[in-house]
């Protein structure tokens, strides 16, 4: 049985959303080819993920230098001790589903928040005399299921100016995660009138996709 976490990072829902709703009919596909795998949905706009400050890195360095778990303060046994169970959570699965819209040609800023969280030396990295760095989940997979109202994807005209896919596939690549699909959900605002079958393709994108991730 595999462990999968659906991780969305959009405040609507899938009535209302385009990354949401192709991202529901990927989950569902997903759930029929695999029916005993387990699937988590981590709505990151419900979340507790702390912000790396001042109270993470004062805790963090006081851990770096010996000091036990229980002598940090209130403020930083908080927001680490949640840090580490986001990324033992993350570490712990086999596959993830990344969800979100384009905001500003990037993802929302709980997403950042999140990609944060997981960024640990010892869980998904590490440092390598002579090598440098290494990435410790070579054997997951990952896919990413991306909205925007103008066309961004690899190859459009305005791809350069795209941060979010670039962001996640830079860090699944930091990772060392072997296998990162992409489905996008995109020009519905520059083609209004073709919106309902941008999103028709990318639901049977997805359907496909899900039946061999």
């Amino acid at each position: 049985m595999a462990v999968v976490l659906y991780i969305t990072a959009n405040p609507n829902d899938h009535e209302s959303s385009y990354s949401m709703a192709v991202g529901k009919e990927f989950v569902q596909a997903y759930r029929s080819a695999n029916p005993n795998d387990e699937v988590n949905h981590l709505d990151l706009y419900k979340m507790d993920i702390p912000e790396i400050d001042a109270d993470v890195f004062s805790g963090w360095g006081k851990l770096g230098a010996g000091t036990a778990f229980n002598e940090l303060t209130d403020a930083e046994k908080t927001k680490v001790g949640r840090l580490v169970g986001l990324v033992d959570q993350f570490v712990a699965a086999d596959k993830y589903i990344f969800v979100n819209p384009i905001w500003n040609y990037s993802f929302p800023p709980v997403m950042k928040a999140y990609i944060d969280s997981i960024c640990v030396a010892g869980k998904t990295f590490k440092y390598v005399e002579g090598i440098g760095r290494v990435g410790l989940l070579r054997d997951k997979k990952a896919v990413h299921i991306q909205a925007s109202g103008s066309v961004l994807s690899p190859g459009s005209a305005l791809a350069d100016f795209e941060m979010g896919h670039r962001h996640l596939n830079a860090i699944m690549d930091f990772f060392e995660v072997p296998s990162f699909e992409s489905i996008f959900v995109e020009g519905m605002a520059v083609n209004p009138d073709h919106a309902s079958e941008i999103k028709e393709n990318a639901v049977q994108q997805a359907r496909e996709i899900a039946r061999s991730f």
